[in-house]
């Protein structure tokens, strides 16, 4: 375990008898101190949380380690959350968002490639897109945007996009998961996941419209 301030947990099992007070209820009073409404909503999450980041990751020791370093931050960054209430999805967020991290980190990602991202023509992607193969065809600015100058750009664009549409277009290209999965892990249609990626693509040209010129 890592940290000497790593939160003590058991995330395999639920413990009976959790007061079924409300999630905002145990928010309020995890900020004011109460640890044991903090434990309960990790009780409450737990499970599914790690099944989350399982199914980014697909090794269950790994989902275990970025659950545990999901509710460490959820922990310490309760009072940035706007609604107590929309608690579950926040921490879901956080999981994915630590899973994906992880997931491209184990892969060693050294940037991300433009072509890829924007996709053939930035159409809306199906079944059978290829995912990071061929790239024949890619115009100079692409090439030019793996400096790391304008590779920052790509970063700072990629940072200003929704949030469904980062990850639905991270996971889609860069990750290569399929749509189904990315569905599951976002809580919605595959069409969605389709129209996420299709806007995350256009917003990404419509920012790096001034390099996609030069």
């Amino acid at each position: 375990m890592r940290g000497a301030n790593r939160l003590r947990y058991n995330v395999s099992y639920m413990e009976r008898g959790d007061v079924e007070a409300s999630d905002a209820k145990l928010v309020e009073q995890a900020i004011a101190g109460q640890r044991q409404a903090f434990d309960a909503l990790i009780r409450r999450y737990q499970r599914q949380a790690v099944a989350v980041s399982f199914r980014l990751l697909g090794r269950q020791e790994d989902a275990l380690e970025v659950t545990q370093d999901a509710f460490l931050k959820a922990y310490t960054g309760l009072r940035t959350l706007q609604k107590p209430e929309a608690f579950g999805g926040w921490l879901m967020r956080i999981v994915s968002n630590l899973s994906l991290n992880y997931r491209r980190s184990r892969k060693s990602h050294s940037s991300a490639p433009l072509d890829v991202l924007l996709g053939p023509g930035g159409d809306e992607p199906s079944a059978s897109e290829p995912l990071g193969g061929d790239r024949g065809g890619v115009d100079e600015p692409s090439r030019v945007l793996a400096g790391r100058e304008l590779g920052d750009r790509l970063q700072q664009a990629m940072a200003k996009l929704p949030e469904k549409q980062r990850l639905a277009l991270v996971m889609f290209t860069l990750d290569e998961m399929p749509q189904k999965q990315i569905a599951e892990t976002l809580e919605c249609s595959i069409e969605a996941v389709k129209w996420h990626v299709f806007q995350g693509r256009r917003k990404l040209r419509e920012l790096l419209k001034d390099q996609l010129r030069d």
